[in-house]
């Protein structure tokens, strides 16, 4: 599975917040600043992500965004349906062609092996590993 440029934005906004934003609101531009992602690309994801309830926004002088619920509540999982939408089952009518059945089969696999290795990662763990050297 290759994750979205969408996706991959939006781990890294997130984690920023997460590093940077706990106790007060962090604008789009300090998030695009710190991250080096485009502010305007930024601002479309943070409403998405706010749509899944991930993060909440505050308006205002000293506004911004705050994340929603607790770190090791939020998974790289969430994230990424959040902007990208639930994964597509890669499964279509079987077509009964040599071998195609077994390979749907396969790709079904490898899909929920993905999303169960992408539940596994919550904000937490990242900020965790990011504080002590990426190991």
């Amino acid at each position: 599975m290759k994750v979205s440029t969408r996706a991959d934005y939006a781990a890294r906004a997130l984690l920023s917040l997460a590093l940077h934003g706990l106790d007060r609101p962090t604008s789009v531009k300090e998030i695009a600043e710190r991250t080096g992602l485009p502010q305007p690309y930024l601002e479309q994801i943070l409403l998405a992500v706010k749509g899944a309830g991930i993060v909440r926004s505050k308006r205002g002088v000293g506004g911004g965004y705050l994340l929603a619920r607790p770190l090791a509540e939020i998974t790289l999982a969430d994230l990424i349906a959040a902007v990208d939408g639930p994964a597509p089952t890669p499964v279509d009518a079987h077509d009964h062609c040599e071998g195609h059945c077994v390979l749907q089969e396969v790709w079904v696999e490898l899909d929920e092996e993905t999303r169960k290795v992408l539940g596994r990662f919550t904000l937490a763990d990242l900020v965790e590993r990011t504080r002590i050297g990426h190991s």
